[in-house]
């Protein structure tokens, strides 16, 4: 039975290098993907998923008024779908999760989703609260704070580079505007020295 999947971080771990990856793999085979990309995001240009690492794929967009089901059943009209791709799917809404677990229920086709966990407050965006709720696997994507410990929170910064702690729950920037802390970190407002720097060397092994 095909599943919906939420694979979720913090900022920067390489989820859209991992979409594009899984989604290669597909193509790979003969097969086709649907990738679907939240309109709000279009720092790759509208309508297209982008990883740090230089790889890029054309998407659909959706908003907030977008039926997701009907959507991918009318590309299903045009070509077989073996699976549907998510980028930013924090920015889901609840509703629109729920059709993509009919998506997933209906048509017998896989839905990967990755997105955020928690905003810059450290409180859950809608669409991951619906995923967390709904999703059949959940699966985290590990990166590290500057400690060498593994980040879970987001911050973000202002111009200055200081830490901003009020505002818009949406807010879209890259590594300019947002940088993934440790919880410990994150808590006590504190950023990389040229100390921590140098205790993020001496720390050894992975985060888990």
């Amino acid at each position: 039975m095909a599943k919906l999947y939420f694979n979720y971080s913090s900022m920067n771990a390489g989820k859209s290098t991992v979409l594009l990856q899984a989604s290669y793999n597909y193509v790979e085979r003969g097969m086709n993907t649907l990738l679907l990309i939240a309109a709000i995001d279009d720092r790759a240009g509208r309508g297209r998923i982008a990883s740090r690492i230089g790889l890029s794929a054309e998407a659909d967009i959706f908003t907030d008024a977008t039926d997701l089901h009907s959507h991918v059943a009318h590309a299903m009209q045009r070509a077989p779908v073996h699976a549907v791709f998510v980028d930013e799917a924090q920015f889901l809404t609840e509703n629109q999760v729920w059709q993509l677990a009919k998506v997933a229920d209906d048509f017998g086709i896989p839905v990967m989703c990755f997105g955020l966990r928690t905003d810059f407050q450290g409180k859950l965006f809608p669409g991951s609260a619906a995923l967390l709720a709904l999703a059949d696997a959940l699966k985290e994507i590990k990166t590290i704070c500057w400690c060498g410990r593994k980040a879970t929170m987001v911050a973000r910064l202002d111009l200055n580079g200081q830490i901003v702690e009020e505002g818009e729950q949406v807010v879209i920037g890259g590594e300019e505007t947002y940088v993934s802390l440790c919880r410990r970190h994150w808590t006590r407002r504190q950023l990389a020295t040229s100390s921590g720097a140098q205790a993020h060397r001496s720390e050894p092994g992975p985060a888990v």
